[in-house]
């Protein structure tokens, strides 16, 4: 029988098998892995003298491997000694809040048309094409905190018992971290904050404004009296 609790965890990444390499950075490993393509046409419009734009074509494909959260202090190879304290994640893509490594970015700019015409009824058919291609990873010893389900099951390969993170049944948040829970409660109280402040100020202002329309409107009724 399985145990389940919501829970808070925080460890070294570290690859239950071969980690993911970067396809552009040598000897860069990781467990999740983003590679984002941006594709964005411009026209030149010789009618209005501006660019117009198309909607950009993105393309975005995930990579993961099993990965487990290492207490920190412990081995950094995959696997451990079996006195070691693992938390295997389940489904990290499904988690919020976790942020990548920026590995690698390339863009280029191709000119359809030629720059050697001397009007702008010339350039009409001037076209700029531009492409990105981003790769962001989550890379392997990494330290993270996962907010999420605890479980503890039985390990049939192993003969033990097994903790896993994954998403809570109940409908909590699962959320990953690359920073600890004391940055991540400042981080959001911060931000509420100053959303508060915001509306504190929104607020002030509308009074003002209101104050004086209502002036300017009594003054105009004495003026008439």
């Amino acid at each position: 029988m399985s145990e389940r609790r919501i829970a808070k965890d925080k460890g070294l990444v570290q690859p239950d098998g071969e980690p993911l390499a970067s396809e552009f950075v040598p000897r860069s490993f990781g467990v999740v892995q983003k590679i984002s393509e941006e594709e964005h046409w411009e026209t030149w419009n010789s009618l209005t003298l501006t660019w117009d734009s198309q909607s950009p074509d993105r393309k975005e494909t995930n990579h993961t491997v099993p990965f487990s959260l290492v207490a920190p202090g412990g081995p950094t190879t995959a696997g451990g000694s079996d006195g070691d304290v693992n938390v295997k994640v389940q489904n990290p893509l499904e988690a919020t809040g976790l942020d990548l490594d920026p590995v690698n970015i390339q863009s280029s700019c191709v000119i359809e048309g030629g720059l050697s015409a001397a009007t702008p009824q010339d350039l009409s058919d001037l076209r700029v094409f531009y492409k990105s291609r981003t790769e962001a990873m989550l890379r392997v010893g990494t330290t993270v905190t996962g907010f999420g389900e605890l479980v503890l099951d039985a390990d049939p390969e192993a003969g033990g018992r097994v903790m896993r993170l994954q998403a809570p049944q109940d409908g909590r948040p699962y959320v990953l971290l690359r920073t600890d829970y004391k940055s991540y409660v400042e981080r959001h109280e911060t931000s509420a904050s100053m959303w508060k402040t915001l509306a504190v100020g929104c607020g002030a202002v509308g009074t003002v404004c209101l104050a004086e329309t209502l002036y300017c409107l009594l003054q105009k009724h004495n003026d008439k009296r």
